[in-house]
């Protein structure tokens, strides 16, 4: 094989290569890192990732306001209980 079949050779599998990663919506940016600009997919994972991130931000919000609020320890700690038993479900 000689220079010119070995040249055209790397650029096929470039272009194959970059055919690729475009149909999977695959892009880089100018640093060389690679991420993905595909629609995202409305699945279980993507469903029960959603719902943990909503019970988290509730549980935030709790904490949030029983670490700015000035209850007795008898409301914190029914507080923490009721965040124990949202934990479990």
């Amino acid at each position: 094989m000689g220079p010119f079949e070995m040249v055209v050779g790397i650029v096929l599998i470039v272009t194959i290569g970059s055919i690729v990663r475009a149909k999977h919506g695959i892009r880089r940016d100018r640093r060389g890192n690679e991420y993905f600009v595909g629609a995202p997919r409305d699945d279980a994972e993507t469903k029960a990732l959603q719902a943990e991130i909503r019970t988290l931000k509730d549980r935030i919000q709790v904490l949030e306001r029983i670490a700015t609020d000035n209850n007795r320890a008898a409301t914190l700690d029914e507080e923490i209980e009721k965040l124990r038993d949202r934990s479990q479900i």
